[in-house]
């Protein structure tokens, strides 16, 4: 009987696993909490046993289950047939709500937690709060790590160092330059007003709110500002191929900051729904073209992305069937 012989597992594949199934381990924690508190288990307050907020917990229970399962398909070779929408989706909003939280959770952490004692949360809740953080800032850094190994094998044109590659005839140069500087300029509008929040300025806040503006409230709307203006620089550089001789710098800009701007505004919009929420800070006008502006705009700045790679990708296959 002939004996087969095990084929060396790549190096490259021994990182995507090494990443993959250190996101797939860090989020474990979390989605523990979540069930638990989606089941009425160890509730830090009373208010969290409310539909409300149970319905909250199940949805995001299940964005944990999801993280979990595309942390696997980065680390096996089986992932790599699955459809590019079905992991390009969830890749997209998860790292634009994670990468932003990463380089804001050593202050939002301990933030959370001082303003959740001072509310009289239990004290159950510190323990939680921490197993919430450590999941984050883990799956923070290693799902990106993951999902850069798993897409270097799939979509190597992502990757690419020189970003003036020729283009074959009939690409859409011209339509995304006029796009990407449409966006950008709503994105640098975006930024101003968001960074002329997070220094304190007033214009378009309630003024029976300011003292509601706390840290958490200024550092996201510092992280939003920094976040668009990334984006305007990232998706002008894509599609114009000018100040910058590589294309992932660029890429990761703007894919990380239209991820944000959509996911981040569109849970604001969701979380002010709820029958218990507070109201905003900012007047409702402005509250709601600051959020519908950044969702259309992640939006639209996905699209374009789309439109670069595609062009790109026809011009690789093109050059190396040549």
């Amino acid at each position: 009987m002939r004996v087969m012989k095990k084929l060396p597992i790549s190096h490259l594949l021994k990182k995507r696993r090494f990443w993959g199934y250190g996101a797939a381990i860090a989020v474990m924690p979390y989605l523990l909490i979540k069930i638990a508190w989606t089941f009425g288990l160890f509730m830090p307050t009373e208010q969290m046993g409310e539909p409300s907020w149970r319905t909250a917990n199940a949805v995001t229970m299940v964005l944990a289950a999801v993280g979990i399962l595309l942390a696997l398909a980065f680390s096996m070779t089986w992932g790599e047939r699955l459809p590019a929408w079905l992991v390009a989706l969830p890749v997209w909003v998860g790292t634009g709500l994670l990468i932003p939280m990463l380089l804001l959770a050593p202050v939002l952490g301990p933030a959370a937690m001082i303003r959740d004692q001072q509310a009289g949360a239990a004290n159950v809740w510190v323990y939680e709060q921490i197993f919430v953080m450590v999941s984050l800032v883990g799956v923070s850094i290693c799902l990106p790590f993951a999902l850069v190994e798993y897409a270097k094998a799939r979509w190597p044109e992502a990757f690419a160092d020189s970003i003036d590659i020729e283009l074959l005839p009939g690409n859409s140069q011209k339509l995304q330059i006029t796009l990407a500087r449409l966006v950008a300029a709503g994105c640098i509008l975006l930024g101003f007003i968001k960074l002329f929040w997070a220094v304190g300025g007033t214009i378009g806040i309630n003024p029976a709110m300011l003292d509601k503006r706390d840290l958490w409230w200024h550092l996201l709307s510092l992280s939003t500002g920094v976040w668009a203006f990334a984006g305007a620089w990232g998706l002008l550089v894509l599609t114009t191929r000018r100040r910058s001789k590589r294309f992932f710098p660029p890429m990761a800009a703007a894919w990380i900051s239209s991820g944000m701007l959509f996911s981040y505004n569109l849970f604001n919009r969701l979380s002010a729904t709820r029958p218990d929420a507070q109201p905003t800070i900012e007047y409702p006008f402005a509250y709601v073209l600051a959020t519908e502006l950044g969702s259309i705009l992640g939006v639209m700045m996905g699209i374009i992305i789309l439109m670069v790679l595609h062009d790109r990708q026809r011009a690789m296959r093109s050059s190396r069937m040549n």
